[in-house]
């Protein structure tokens, strides 16, 4: 997998050992952490990717991003994809950012990267959902062009769909 680059960030790819270390909280001795990060959904994204590492092995294009700093390359949180697209050619998306990095549009500029990086990887469509309270991330994923599709009384789920494919 390739680095991901906007104007403020850049989505450096997961590999099983950098995956490791992020699950278990550890940083290596190079590695530069924003404050608090990671967070607890962090640590689970990294298991999750590891988990699709073992179980399917490297999902290609479709895995999962440390998100950074451009200028700094210090970690805000992370984002990427939870599996290759299924049979429809659908993938899942998520993200996260540590408190201090919120509120500045690096989450919507992130999964405006990931959607890009799918539609151009061949995916139909992306999906992503959040928690009825979490108000926020639905501003993220609306912002990023994902639209509203349903409240199931846990979650609000949110997808876009490219007609081109």
């Amino acid at each position: 997998m390739t680095t991901l680059l906007t104007a403020r960030l850049l989505l450096a790819p997961l590999d099983r050992a950098s995956a490791e270390h992020l699950a278990s909280g550890s940083p290596r001795p190079d590695d530069r952490w924003g404050p608090g990060y990671p967070e607890e959904a962090d640590r689970a994204g990294a298991e999750r990717f590891l988990r699709l590492l073992s179980e399917r092995g490297d999902p290609g294009p479709f895995g999962a991003y440390e998100i950074r700093g451009r200028d700094d390359g210090v970690a805000i949180g992370g984002a990427g994809f939870h599996g290759p697209p299924n049979a429809a050619g659908r993938v899942t998306v998520g993200f996260g950012l540590i408190p201090a990095a919120r509120g500045r549009g690096h989450a919507a500029e992130a999964l405006r990267a990931l959607l890009d990086h799918a539609r151009s990887h061949g995916a139909r469509g992306v999906d992503g959902d959040t928690d009825r309270e979490n108000a926020a991330s639905g501003r993220v994923l609306a912002a990023a062009g994902m639209r509203f599709l349903r409240d199931d009384g846990r979650l609000r789920h949110y997808a876009v769909t490219w007609a081109d494919r």
